[in-house]
């Protein structure tokens, strides 16, 4: 029974340890034979957490095919196992410990270090104190030797008695001495038992004979004295040949006059103009005086008076300005001119023409032939320029600019983006104003003109008649004995496309366009914009050079670091080269459309750059003002009393409006104000407006016609106003109030529902609480509201609060309950009426 005993325990120890599911015991006695204990499982597995040290799997099965355990094996295993899980809580309590005996020995290092920094700081703070009391101690010595030396001159120099009794021995041994040839004059030591000699009248008694006996000791200042005093000290002799040396220059005529190179810029100070010509200031403000010109030393003088001054005082005149930060920027374009070092580039195409003639179809198609199915349409969303393969295998950049008031802001600030244009033109339709427009702007960039002639698949497309209608706008095709290519295509065929991609070829070849791959790096800004995940992202069409990733550059007012390169394709990059377009990642702001993006040296020379052009931006935003809106011209008009002029642009849909409204405006012109139209035109306000009204300072007015896209976003930044009407008398009232100072914002009040209050609860900590039910309309939080009483508004406010149950709410429909609080207001009663409204203010902004 001990042995069955041992097995169960053993049994159920496994069990426990391996989570048995089943378990039998069978024991069996055999005639003369000791007894023998089976353990039969089913499943049985011993599991541990899962890596933990030791983790391991026993496994005992019993019957065919499986292995008998005896309890010795059992036993040595289980042994085993404790043994591993000992060993490894060993190793685990040794690192452990180790790790604190590092840690420990880390803080004692670290402790050690401090306590040295601290006691060499201790020294060193030592040592200074001790210094700083030496210096002490010898300036306190060197003022008292001086004041001693000063007693002693003093003391020197004093008279002496005249009336001083003569002693008859003395008198006799002076008239021997003379008898005997020797000298009779005062010794040179004073002998002790001679008489004192002291500016007082000698006293008798004690007092007196111990001055005497004071008088006579022989010390080493009377000694060194030869009766003379105490002598000055080297320190009081070099000072006195220094006056006198200076003394004897001052006599002999003035010093040499020191002539500097001074740097003026745009403007300085008086102070600052003296310091840089090391003259002094009240001389430089006398100097201002004698010209005419009282200004303190704090004042700013312009240049040109600065250097009559510089002048005058005799020295040299070097002007330097703001600008000057810019010159690297002109260094570097002076260098791309050596021919030695330009390479081809591909071309850069424009392509323009009126919005209805199948320019954006005409672009679609030249990507599908270029580009793989998978990138179609991707290109242009993503940074607006692409590159095309031509048959030939050049390669030909096209931007996709939304028309040409683009391509008109790009070259107005200069950037020399386009090469060729590509003019499409309908044809089955005529020649339309912006068609015009695009052909005036590519003769004003002097560039080449590719004529596209569109839709020629289209049953009533008359090409002849295109051809026919650019004669009358100086545009002679080939097809009519001119130098102009033209090309007939299609975008919904394909057909001629090829045809055009050849022609551009040609006439990039023709232009033979070179740029240097190898200075700093010069481009145009196409686009811009804030990306949420991204920041500030422009797309930049790379002139000069080539842009790498990690270059420090300036554009517009902005300044960055190039933090990534992303193609036209979506991948990113390390480099761009000439003709190449790609987006810049690694702004701190935006930049503008057509602004020039210049790769610098360092930082600091690009925030220098970035920060001067800032302020001339915002020296010239000052200066202008918001000066393009009616109230402050005319309230400048009032200030100035005299004749002022008013400018304005007018767009109408139709000509005959144009006419009526340009009429009208002139006839409120009066004595003191005169009504000036720049322009009148017919069609959609465009950026091209926008431009003209900016440089003129004249707001745009327009009749039944509205502003693109990109002149909305033109005006918002530039500050030019522009004004929509549908009735030609409100915009002759509106500008004739404006020309008689009263105008003002129009305010409209809607009402959106009411409330009646059916119980007041006080609330701690809010105040008085209306319980309402909302008879009509809806209550909105922001809206106004106004409470009747007897149909008598005693007060009007806004809401602190309006509940429906406990929750906040926006809004409460018609029939429903809420809780409202009036903002500094409780005196609320039951069956008040409350009126709920909202305001409606037509300010005169920017559109």
């Amino acid at each position: 029974m001990t042995d069955t005993k041992d097995s169960d325990r053993k049994g159920n120890t496994l069990g426990l340890r391996g989570g048995t599911e089943t378990s039998h015991v069978r024991q069996s006695f055999s005639h003369g034979r000791s007894k023998s204990v089976t353990v039969e499982h089913k499943r049985k597995r011993v599991v541990t957490k899962p890596g933990a040290p030791g983790a391991t799997t026993v496994t005992a099965r019993n019957g065919a095919g499986g292995k008998n355990l005896s309890d010795t094996e059992v036993e040595r295993r289980r042994r085993a196992l404790m043994a591993a899980k000992a060993q490894e809580a060993e190793r685990q309590k040794l690192e452990a410990e180790a790790a604190i005996a590092r840690e420990e020995e880390l803080n004692r290092l670290r402790a050690e270090k401090e306590a040295a920094e601290r006691a060499l700081k201790e020294r060193e703070i030592a040592e200074q104190r001790a210094a700083d009391a030496a210096e002490a101690a010898e300036r306190e010595a060197a003022e008292v030797a001086e004041r001693r030396q000063a007693k002693a001159a003093s003391h020197a120099h004093a008279p002496k008695k005249v009336d001083e009794p003569i002693d008859p021995a003395a008198a006799q041994t002076q008239a021997a001495r003379a008898e005997a040839g020797r000298p009779v004059g005062p010794k040179k030591f004073t002998e002790t038992k001679s008489a004192p000699e002291d500016k007082r009248a000698p006293r008798s008694g004690k007092g007196a004979d111990d001055g005497r006996r004071r008088s006579g000791k022989l010390t080493i200042t009377s000694a060194g004295a030869d009766g003379e005093g105490r002598q000055r000290s080297m320190a009081a002799m070099k000072r006195r040949q220094e006056r006198e040396k200076r003394k004897m220059m001052s006599q002999s005529g003035e010093r040499e006059k020191v002539v500097r190179d001074v740097k003026l810029p745009d403007a300085i100070t008086v102070q600052e103009l003296a310091n840089r010509m090391a003259e002094r200031v009240a001389a430089v403000v006398k100097a201002l005086m004698q010209n005419g010109m009282m200004a303190t030393q704090n004042e700013t003088i312009d240049a040109d008076t600065a250097t009559l001054i510089v002048e005058e005082f005799g020295h040299r005149v070097s002007r330097v300005s703001e600008a000057d930060v810019e010159d690297v920027i002109v260094q570097a374009a002076a260098d791309d001119e050596d021919e030695s070092k330009q390479l081809p580039r591909p071309p850069v195409v424009t392509i323009m023409g009126h919005v209805d003639h199948g320019k954006t179809s005409l672009l679609d198609a030249i990507r599908k032939t270029s580009v793989v199915s998978g990138e179609a349409g991707g290109i242009t969303q993503h940074i607006g320029a692409y590159q095309v393969a031509t048959p030939d295998g050049s390669v030909v950049t096209f931007l996709d600019t939304p028309g040409h008031a683009a391509f008109t802001s790009m070259r107005a600030r200069g950037a020399n983006v386009t090469d060729i244009v590509v003019l499409v033109v309908a044809a089955d339709d005529s020649v339309m104003p912006q068609t015009i427009e695009a052909i005036n702007h590519a003769k004003a960039a002097k560039v080449p003109m590719i004529v596209a002639i569109n839709k020629i698949d289209k049953p009533g497309a008359d090409p002849n008649k295109v051809r026919t209608q650019l004669l009358n706008h100086e545009v002679v095709v080939e097809a009519m004995s001119g130098d102009v290519l033209d090309v007939e295509v299609s975008a919904l065929t394909g057909a001629g496309l090829d045809t055009l991609l050849e022609n551009i070829a040609l006439q990039s070849e023709i232009l033979d366009l070179k740029a240097n791959p190898d200075r700093q790096a010069e481009g145009a800004v196409i686009e811009a914009k804030l990306d949420v995940g991204r920041g500030p992202v422009a797309t930049v069409l790379v002139q000069r050079g080539t842009l790498r990733r990690g270059d420090i550059f300036v554009v517009g007012e902005q300044w960055g670091r190039v933090r990534a390169l992303i193609n036209d394709q979506g991948e990113r990059v390390d480099e761009a080269g000439p003709s190449v377009p790609v987006e810049v990642l690694g702004l701190n702001g935006t930049p503008e459309a057509g602004d020039v993006l210049n790769v610098v040296e360092s930082e600091a020379k690009a925030r220098e750059i970035s920060s001067y052009r800032e302020r001339i931006s915002r020296d010239r935003r000052a200066a202008a003002g918001s000066a393009a809106t009616l109230d402050q011209l005319l309230a400048k008009a009032k200030a100035d009393q005299d004749v002022q002029e008013l400018p304005v642009l007018v767009k109408s849909d139709v000509q005959g409006s144009a006419e009526a409204i340009v009429q009208a405006l002139e006839k409120i012109s009066t004595d003191e104000i005169r009504i000036r139209v720049l322009h009148s035109g017919v069609g959609a306000i465009t950026e091209s407006d926008v431009t003209l009204a900016e440089a003129s300072g004249a707001p745009i007015i327009g009749f039944n016609v509205r502003a693109n896209a990109p002149a909305r976003e033109s005006a918002n930044q530039k500050g030019v106003e522009i004004r929509y009407y549908s009735i030609i008398y409100d915009l002759v009232d509106d500008v004739k109030a404006a020309a008689s100072g009263m105008l003002s914002p129009e305010i409209k009040e809607k009402f959106i529902g009411y409330a009646e209050i059916l119980q007041v609860f006080k609330v701690s900590g809010v105040g008085k609480v209306a319980g309402c039910r909302i008879t009509e309309g809806v209550a909105r939080r922001s809206a106004g509201v106004r409470l009747l009483r007897d149909n008598v508004v005693i007060h009007e406010g806004k809401l602190k609060t309006l509940k429906r149950f406990k929750d906040e709410v926006r809004e409460v429909q018609g029939g429903q309950e809420c809780g409202m609080a009036f903002e500094h207001y409780e005196d609320i009663r039951e069956k008040d009426v409350i009126e709920i409204f909202e305001t409606e203010e037509i300010v005169r902004t920017l559109a």
